[in-house]
């Protein structure tokens, strides 16, 4: 879990101990008032565990401070919101997901990615798209939706020829290399990179093998200044905090300031593109 999440929970921890004291109550007299073992209310107080919509509505029910309980609900919907699980987020297939990054896309004018391992999604074909997708399905076992999902991913990519957006991609030599699918599905996702390169809107770099570990970071996308998106292997995080924002910016112009585009770049593909031939 990233710091903006754990900080936001032990903020509204304490706005649940400041309501207990100004309703008079120690934590041991609120524990044995909502049936909680004694211990409960200080780890929620300090944000060890996640306060359930029972446990706020307790909160406001013991310290007579129902006034305050809408807001205090919105505000854990909102920290929950900011860390996703996938079994939540994926719960009803992959097209769902691919919908909403697609919104995220449209209101940003400056999208960065950076990708370790896989081409990013703005720049798949409908074949690698196809592979990786089936791959996903099958691991966390979700309702597939594969062809729906593919045709989803590859409206988004729509966006890269839309005036007033510019997009600047990262991704590892390793992305060049990872098979999805076969030869035949790498050498068309190769062809596609390889026919990027020159776009008007979009700056593709690539992180030879050979850099120095400078610094190691999971994949991400960046929207204009104000959002982060990281997708971990159990969940999705939305990063708001401009402290956070920043770390992730400072590592992705270190990433840039090691990769090759243009002609260099080119050369990385047409390697790639030869093993498989």
């Amino acid at each position: 879990m990233t710091d903006s999440v754990q900080e936001a929970r032990e903020a509204l921890g304490k706005r649940l101990r400041e309501l207990r004291r100004r309703g008079n109550l120690t934590g041991r007299e609120l524990a044995r008032r909502a049936g909680w073992h004694e211990t409960k209310v200080s780890k929620m107080e300090y944000g060890v565990i996640r306060p359930s919509d029972a446990d706020i509505r307790a909160y406001c029910r013991h310290a007579g401070a129902d006034d305050q309980l809408e807001d205090l609900l919105a505000t854990q919907h909102n920290i929950d919101s900011a860390y996703i699980e996938w079994r939540q987020a994926l719960g009803t297939g992959m097209k769902r997901r691919q919908q909403q990054t697609l919104r995220l896309e449209s209101r940003a004018e400056f999208i960065r990615n950076w990708e370790p391992a896989i081409v990013s999604g703005l720049l798949q074909t409908a074949d690698y798209a196809t592979a990786i997708m089936r791959n996903i399905i099958g691991f966390y076992r979700i309702p597939d939706d594969l062809d729906d999902a593919v045709s989803k991913r590859m409206e988004r990519q729509r966006i890269l020829y839309q005036n007033g957006k510019r997009f600047h991609i990262l991704m590892a030599e390793q992305a060049l290399y990872t098979t999805f699918g076969n030869d035949q599905v790498m050498i068309g996702q190769l062809d596609r990179l390889y026919s990027v390169i020159g776009m008007s809107r979009v700056t593709l770099g690539i992180v030879p093998r050979s850099s120095e570990g400078l610094v190691v970071v999971e994949n991400f996308f960046m929207f204009d200044n104000r959002m982060v998106k990281v997708e971990g292997h159990t969940a999705g995080i939305t990063i708001t905090q401009p402290r956070e924002i920043a770390l992730y910016g400072r590592a992705f112009d270190i990433l840039a300031s090691q990769s090759v585009t243009g002609d260099a770049a080119r050369a990385l593909i047409r390697e790639a593109i030869s093993v498989r031939t």
